[in-house]
């Protein structure tokens, strides 16, 4: 079977945007800074609000949503986003600008929750990990594009601008979903009661390594938005580059986490299970790098590349895995669990770097991000061994109700 590229790519699509925006504060900093007359906490907390949203507003909006056609409901949570990023560029102030970061909060959690599954129902079994590593390549081009020339933009007209481009390319993306996307049956499950009732048997079975997945997410995820949130101060304050050059870093970020993206979209069906603590293993041992060279460019330059290209292949990893290990009937809620899971770390780590920073320096950031990953290494030897106890015993459930 084919890999349906079109369809793929749209989705990506959806990422892009939607990181894209997440994400946008972090290159403009400085703007947002002079121009609202913030501090760089509280730009930090425009990162914090938006993801304390999704994790507040995703698992009872899916609920909610669980019978709406995925189509129709992909199309209305762009049309909310393309609204929440209008409302962010016309803002006259820092509170509207939160408001807006909590509306376009409630819609990128739930889409991300239901891109995934979508792209699953699209190929087969063992294209999971592929179809999901171009489905969520968006998020890398995001870091390779979208936030390098958001903040090229809010650096040559004003950051509004980069939002009212935002809402423009989602209005763009929602009018070729309604014509190239094609629908799919997420409740395919609820219409055959013996597989409803296989699905129930097995829950319990998948659900351990599924919450345990996700508390690694948790802490990766933290770990990473600590140092990434502020990482323009890291490279104008620490490593000592001008301000001018902090878009062209960016920029090289991202296309070291492209190559990622690729590398485990190949590599994360034949190995899923040891690749993970591999690109995990790397990110620790570049950020841990970055804090021991940042007097050194070069260094620098290189250890940022490593970081993300490491990086860049671990949310897929972990995609995949999750729709590898859950139940059937599990899969969405679970896909937003996941969706939390990130959001938790990303605001939890924007809130923590700032807690850092004030209680120590910019420099002390990296040292943080080193903690969480290694923590959350040893949870990952605690998920392969849950999720192998959790397949066998889904087969021999099976195997009795067949």
């Amino acid at each position: 079977m084919r890999l349906p590229w079109s369809s793929l790519l749209l989705l990506s699509a959806g990422i892009f945007v939607a990181v894209t925006s997440e994400f946008l504060p972090i290159g403009l900093l400085p703007q947002l800074r002079d121009e609202l007359g913030i501090t760089e906490a509280q730009v930090g907390l425009l990162i914090t609000v938006f993801a304390a949203t999704v994790v507040v507003a995703t698992a009872p909006l899916t609920h909610l949503t669980r019978t709406v056609p995925r189509k129709r409901l992909l199309l209305s949570l762009l049309a909310v986003f393309a609204a929440a990023n209008l409302v962010a560029a016309l803002a006259p102030g820092y509170a509207v600008l939160l408001v807006a970061r909590v509306i376009g909060g409630a819609a990128h959690g739930v889409f991300w929750a239901v891109v995934s599954p979508y792209a699953a129902r699209l190929v087969t079994p063992d294209r999971i990990a592929r179809a999901v590593a171009i489905a969520t390549s968006g998020a890398t081009v995001a870091t390779v594009a979208g936030i390098p020339l958001g903040t090229l933009l809010g650096a040559a007209v004003g950051w509004r601008a980069s939002f009212a481009v935002i809402a423009g390319l989602v209005v763009v993306i929602a009018a070729l979903i309604i014509a190239v996307l094609p629908p799919v049956e997420h409740r395919a499950t609820d219409a055959d009661p013996a597989a409803t009732a296989r699905a129930s048997a097995v829950r319990d079975a998948t659900l351990a390594p599924v919450v345990v997945l996700c508390a690694t997410v948790v802490l990766v995820t933290l770990g990473h938005a600590t140092f990434y949130t502020y990482i323009a101060a890291w490279i104008i304050d620490v490593a000592q580059f001008a301000a001018g050059d902090v878009a062209a870093v960016l920029l090289l970020f991202g296309a070291a986490g492209a190559i990622g993206v690729a590398a485990a979209g190949v590599l994360g069906d034949r190995f899923p299970r040891a690749l993970l603590p591999v690109l995990l293993v790397g990110v620790v041992l570049a950020v841990a790098g970055l804090a021991a060279t940042a007097a050194e460019p070069l260094a620098v330059f290189v250890l940022l590349a490593l970081w993300s290209a490491f990086l860049g292949g671990v949310p897929v990893i972990f995609q995949a895995r999750l729709l590898q290990t859950a139940s059937l009937a599990l899969r969405d809620i679970a896909a937003a669990w996941l969706t939390v899971a990130f959001n938790i770390g990303i605001g939890g780590g924007a809130l923590l770097g700032g807690i850092v920073i004030g209680a120590w320096s910019v420099a002390a950031l990296p040292l943080v991000t080193v903690a969480c990953l290694m923590a959350a290494l040893a949870l990952v030897a605690a998920v392969g061994a849950l999720a192998r106890r959790g397949a066998s015993a889904q087969i021999t459930t099976e195997s009795a109700a067949s």
